[in-house]
C-alpha cells in the first residue's frame, strides 16, 4: 500500500530536525530514502558475501558443495598442511609479499618526496611519468621484463657479453618482487604525493629558522609525517602481493617456485581432479591473512590525529633546493621510469611486429604485421578484445554509479547502517582476485539460476566489479567530503527529501568525481583477469585470460599483439578522458 507523508511532520525522514517533511510517497510506511538506503546495503552486502560464504562453507565440507552427502570436517586443513607442501608455499608467499612491499616503498616514498617537495628539473614531466606503470597490468609488465631481462632477454645477453655473466636472476623470488614493485609503486607514490601536497609548510619554515638544512628537514619532518599514507600503502601493497598471479606464474612456474596464487591456480584450474576442500581451505587462509593486515593498519593508525598538519590557516608548501643532488635524484627517477616501465613496454610492442625476437638478430630485419593478422583472423581473439572493452565500459558506469550512491549513503545520511555500507564497500580490497573468482564460481553453481550466469560476461562483470568497487568508492568519497552540508540543508528548506537532495544537488556536484571514478574503474577492469580464470568460458574470455593461454602454448607473438592492443585501448581512453576533464580539476 502507498501513503503520503504528512506536512505536519516536523522531523525529516532522514532524521534532520527543524524542517517540514515533504510529501513523498511511502511504501508500507517506509519513505523512499530508506528504501534506497536499504537497497544499497543489501546490494553491497550480497556483492561482498557471495564469494566469501561458499569458500568458508566448502573448506569444512568433505565433498563438493553440489554433493548433498558431504559432512562437516576439518580434514581439508589437516591435509593442506601435511600433504600438499603448503608450508613452503606460505614461506615463499611471505618472502615475496614482504620483499615486494619493501621495494615498492623504496621506490615510491623517495620519489614522492623529491617530486612534490623539492626543486627538480622537469618536475611536472617526472610527476606524470611516475604514474605510467599504473595503466599497464603486471601481466604485460611481466611479458616485457622477460623480453628484456629474462635469461635470453636483450639486456641480459648484452650484459653477459660485456662482463661475462648476468648479475640477476629474473626467475627467482627477488626477480618476481622487483617486477611487481615497479608495477605497484605508482599506487604508493600517489598516496604519499597527495599527502605531501596537502601538508602544512609551517613546520618546515620553523625548522629553517632554527638552522636546519634541506636534508635534515626531509628526514626529520617531511618523511615522519608520511606515516599514515605509508601504512595505508604498505597494507594495500602487501595484500596485492599475496593475491597477484601473473608475475609468479610467469617467473615461478618454470623453476617450481609456488606462492598462494599459483597454488590455487594449479590445484584449481590445471588439476584434472581438483581437491575442492584443499582449494577452499587455502583460500580461507589467504582471506584471513589479508583481513588481518587491514586490522593491523587500523591498530597502527589508531592515533592518527598525531599526524595532522593541515589546519584552518592555509599555507603554501615551499620546495626545497637540494643543489647538485637534484640532478642525481632526477637521474634515479628517469632510470626507474625508463628501465622499469618504458623499455619493457616498448620491447613488448616491438615484439608484436616481429616473427623472431632474439638478441642474435636485429628485430628491425623481420618487421611484419603477421601477429596482428593472426589476432584478427581468429574469432576467439577478436571476441576476447570486445569482451574486455564491454566489461570495462559497462562495469565502469555501473560500479561508479553504485559507489556514488554508497558514498552518499555512508557520508551524508543518518541511516543507522551507514558505517556498515562504508565497510562493505571497502571490504573487497582485502579479498584477492583469484579468491573472488573461486567464490563466485561456487556461488553461481549452488544458487538458483546461477547456472544461467555462469560462464557469461555478466559473471565476469560482477566479479570484476567487486574488485573495482573500493577504487570507485575511494575516488568519490573525498570529493563529497569537500561539499558543505549547508547545501543539503538548503535543499531540505525548499522541500526536498534525502533522495531529492542527492538527485538535484549532490549528483550534479559529483559529476567530475564520478567521471574520474569511471576512468579508474575502466582501467582497473580492463587490466583485471585473475577472477575470470575461474568464471570465463570459450565465449567470454577476456584479453588477460587469452594472453595466458597463448603464453602457455608458446605463441608469444600473438601475446605481444594482444598486449599492445590493450595498451593502445588504455592510452586512447585515458587520453580522451584527460582532454574531456582538462578543466575539471576535481576529477
Amino acid at each position: 500500500m502507498t501513503t503520503l507523508t504528512s506536512a505536519r511532520d516536523t522531523a525529516a525522514s532522514d532524521g534532520t530536525q527543524g524542517y517540514p517533511a515533504p510529501k513523498y510517497p511511502r511504501v508500507f510506511g517506509v519513505g523512499r530514502d530508506r528504501l534506497v538506503q536499504y537497497a544499497v546495503l543489501v546490494i553491497v552486502a550480497l556483492f561482498v558475501v557471495a564469494p566469501i560464504a561458499p569458500i568458508l562453507y566448502q573448506s569444512v565440507r568433505s565433498k563438493p558443495l553440489y554433493d548433498s552427502t558431504g559432512a562437516f570436517t576439518v580434514d581439508a586443513y589437516v591435509k593442506l598442511f601435511t600433504e600438499a607442501g603448503f608450508g613452503q608455499v606460505i614461506l615463499n608467499t611471505a618472502i615475496f609479499a614482504v620483499l615486494t612491499t619493501f621495494l615498492t616503498l623504496l621506490f615510491a616514498i623517495p620519489m614522492a618526496v623529491l617530486v612534490v617537495r623539492t626543486k627538480l628539473p622537469f618536475g611536472r614531466l617526472l610527476a606524470g611519468s611516475m604514474q605510467w606503470p599504473f595503466f599497464v597490468s603486471s601481466l604485460l609488465l611481466g611479458f616485457g621484463w622477460i623480453a628484456l631481462y629474462g635469461p635470453a632477454g636483450f639486456v641480459s645477453v648484452e650484459v653477459q657479453r660485456w662482463i661475462g655473466f648476468v648479475p640477476w636472476n629474473l626467475y627467482s623470488i627477488p626477480g618476481m618482487a622487483l617486477t611487481e614493485a615497479v608495477g605497484l609503486a605508482p599506487i604508493a607514490y600517489v598516496f604519499c604525493a597527495n599527502a605531501l601536497r596537502q601538508s602544512d609548510a609551517s613546520l618546515e619554515s620553523a625548522a629553517q629558522v632554527c638552522g636546519s638544512g634541506p636534508l635534515r628537514i626531509l628526514f626529520r619532518i617531511i618523511v615522519p609525517l608520511l606515516r599514515p599514507p605509508i601504512v595505508y600503502a604498505s597494507v594495500l601493497i602487501f595484500s596485492m602481493s599475496i593475491e597477484t598471479l601473473s608475475v609468479p606464474l610467469l617467473y615461478g612456474t618454470p623453476v617450481r617456485i609456488e606462492v598462494f596464487s599459483t597454488f590455487l591456480y594449479t590445484h584449481g584450474l590445471q588439476s584434472i581432479h581438483p581437491d575442492y576442500g584443499v582449494l577452499a581451505s587455502a583460500s580461507t587462509i589467504i582471506l584471513c591473512v589479508t583481513i588481518a593486515t587491514v586490522a593491523v593498519q587500523a591498530k597502527v593508525l589508531k592515533n592518527s590525529q598525531r599526524f595532522v598538519s593541515v589546519r584552518g590557516k592555509a599555507t603554501r608548501p615551499r620546495k626545497l633546493d637540494l643543489g647538485w643532488l637534484k640532478w642525481l635524484a632526477t637521474a634515479l627517477i628517469v632510470i626507474y621510469v625508463v628501465f622499469g616501465a618504458a623499455l619493457p613496454i616498448l620491447g613488448l610492442v616491438l615484439r608484436s611486429f616481429t616473427l623472431i625476437f632474439t638478441p642474435l638478430q636485429s628485430p628491425f630485419k623481420t618487421l611484419t604485421l603477421q601477429n596482428y593478422e593472426t589476432v584478427f583472423t581468429y574469432q576467439s581473439y577478436i571476441q576476447s578484445i570486445w569482451n574486455s572493452v564491454i566489461v570495462a565500459v559497462v562495469g565502469a558506469v555501473v560500479v561508479s554509479a553504485l559507489a556514488m550512491i554508497a558514498v552518499v549513503v555512508a557520508k551524508r545520511s543518518t541511516f543507522r547502517f551507514a558505517r556498515a555500507v562504508e565497510y562493505l564497500a571497502l571490504a573487497p580490497q582485502a579479498i584477492p582476485g583469484i579468491i573472488v573468482g573461486i567464490g563466485f564460481f561456487w556461488a553461481f553453481a549452488i544458487l538458483p539460476g546461477g547456472n544461467v550466469i555462469q560462464g557469461t560476461l555478466v559473471a565476469i562483470m560482477i566479479a570484476f566489479g567487486l574488485r573495482a568497487l573500493p577504487t570507485a568508492f575511494g575516488s568519490i568519497s573525498p570529493a563529497l567530503m569537500q561539499i558543505a552540508t549547508e547545501l543539503d540543508n538548503a535543499g531540505r528548506v525548499v522541500g526536498a527529501d534525502w533522495v531529492g537532495v542527492f538527485v538535484r544537488i549532490l549528483r550534479k556536484l559529483l559529476v567530475p568525481a564520478f567521471a574520474g571514478a569511471m576512468l579508474l574503474v575502466f582501467v582497473t577492469m580492463l587490466k583485471e583477469y585473475s577472477a575470470a580464470l575461474f568464471l570465463s568460458s570459450a565465449d567470454s574470455n577476456v584479453i588477460g585470460t587469452t594472453m595466458l593461454e597463448l603464453w602457455v602454448q608458446g605463441n608469444t607473438g600473438s601475446v605481444a599483439a594482444l598486449a599492445t592492443i590493450q595498451i593502445a585501448i588504455t592510452a586512447v581512453v585515458v587520453g580522451l578522458a584527460n582532454l574531456l576533464m582538462k578543466e575539471k580539476k576535481d576529477a
